[in-house]
């Protein structure tokens, strides 16, 4: 019985041990950390795959769960005022600095949109409102944070229009005076799919002949840009990463754009194209705009046009992929001449890098100011793990950065 006793155990413990250790590149610190964290994620991921296949709750149901486990209530401190409020019909959180006697100096405003794959997070959560505050501390701003609807209850272009709506309503002088916010100082701001909607709405804006005021600069953190090819060498590298690997990404952008599990299925083999979206291919050719230290072993073969695969055919999804409101790297070099200066962070381990790189490569190109920061060393999510028990010294690093990029610029 004994020996029967600790055969168990360390059966318990190989088993364990090959569960939680997954293979991560030296360049990445605190490695175990790093494991230890994933394999949460993991395990939450394969409990939504198990819901949904017996038809309990569908996957983003089930991983809604790290949204609400980090939620939040945004109350004022005593150098935070908080307030909950609706611009346009859309939820925002205002963070602004508590006036100080006989202060009436205007101040810059920075308009930050959370990621989580266009289907999970909340400005409610700590680490945003831990992000929100540093900024309003550090940057004497005004900080909105957006609590824009989520797919897949609301699919593209939902989540876009919502972000759309509430900026607008933000930039207009009588709101700004409201907040006493300088209108020539003025930042959007997102991480992966936040800095997608950020992306998005920097380019509608300088388009929309109604819009009088324009953001001064944008702040794209890991970024994603692009559903037209789910291959570039990042998507290949990193597909096994943590925190975002390559099935779970293109989960998000499916869930963004249908419930039809078939376009997820075209999407997982990169066979989603349609004629329209084909003929945008050359926007996001990473053999022309990827510098050759990204490509690494990889070579360029242009994704397959499959007209009836998965619903790549004339329907909303196929559509959805080539409009630039979900897909801000298609935009032609007429568009981009405009844009505000740019900060772009991407990292080195994670599916999102080759967008981040080929569109601060091509903002270049047209002219823009940019601020390219790579982080050799760097993980999807990174910037948000600034929390214990999942705090991150590059977390912070970024976040400081981030930050001083701002002081300097906006």
């Amino acid at each position: 019985m004994r020996l029967k006793g600790i055969f168990l155990l360390l059966s318990l413990g190989a088993f364990t041990s090959y569960y939680v250790y997954q293979p991560i590149p030296d360049e990445i610190e605190e490695r175990w950390k790093l494991m230890l964290t994933d394999c949460f994620f993991r395990s939450l991921s394969h409990l939504a795959d198990f819901s949904e296949l017996l038809g309990l709750k569908d996957y983003m149901g089930v991983m809604m769960f790290i949204t609400f486990a980090e939620r939040v209530v945004p109350v004022s401190d005593q150098r935070v005022h908080v307030t909950e409020e609706l611009f346009d019909e859309v939820q925002v959180v205002v963070y602004q600095p508590k006036l100080q006697g006989g202060d009436t100096e205007l101040r810059r405003a920075v308009i930050y949109l959370h990621g989580g794959g266009w289907c999970l997070g909340s400005a409610r959560m700590g680490p945003y409102d831990l992000l929100a505050r540093q900024m309003v501390m550090d940057l004497n701003s005004v900080v909105v944070s957006v609590e824009y609807r989520l797919a897949p209850e609301h699919h593209f272009p939902v989540p876009y229009e919502d972000v759309y709506r509430a900026v607008k309503h933000f930039l207009q002088r009588v709101v700004l005076a409201q907040y006493s916010v300088d209108p020539g100082r003025i930042a959007v701001s997102g991480d992966s799919a936040g800095g997608n909607l950020a992306a998005a709405v920097s380019q509608q804006l300088q388009q929309d002949p109604e819009q009088q005021l324009q953001l001064k600069v944008q702040a794209l953190l890991y970024p994603v840009l692009q559903a037209l090819d789910l291959n570039t060498p990042s998507y290949q590298q990193n597909q096994n990463m943590p925190i975002l690997p390559r099935t779970l990404m293109v989960r998000f952008w499916s869930e963004y754009f249908t419930s039809d599990k078939t376009f997820f299925r075209a999407m997982m083999t990169n066979t989603h194209n349609s004629p329209e979206s084909a003929a945008l291919l050359k926007f996001v050719n990473w053999s022309v705009f990827l510098p050759e230290s990204y490509r690494g072993k990889y070579n360029y073969s242009t994704p397959v046009v499959a007209l009836s695969a998965g619903g790549a055919g004339s329907d909303g999804p196929s559509r959805s992929i080539a409009d630039p409101r979900a897909s801000p790297l298609l935009v032609p070099d007429a568009v981009l001449r405009s844009l505000p200066k740019a900060y772009v962070l991407t990292c080195e381990y994670d599916v999102l890098r080759d967008d981040g790189v080929m569109y601060a490569a091509r903002l270049r190109r047209a002219g823009v100011e940019v601020t390219h920061e790579h982080y050799a060393g760097g993980f999807h999510g990174a910037l948000m793990f600034t929390m214990w028990p999942t705090d991150f010294l590059i977390g912070r690093t970024m976040t400081e950065n981030l930050i001083r990029w701002l002081q300097h610029n906006l």
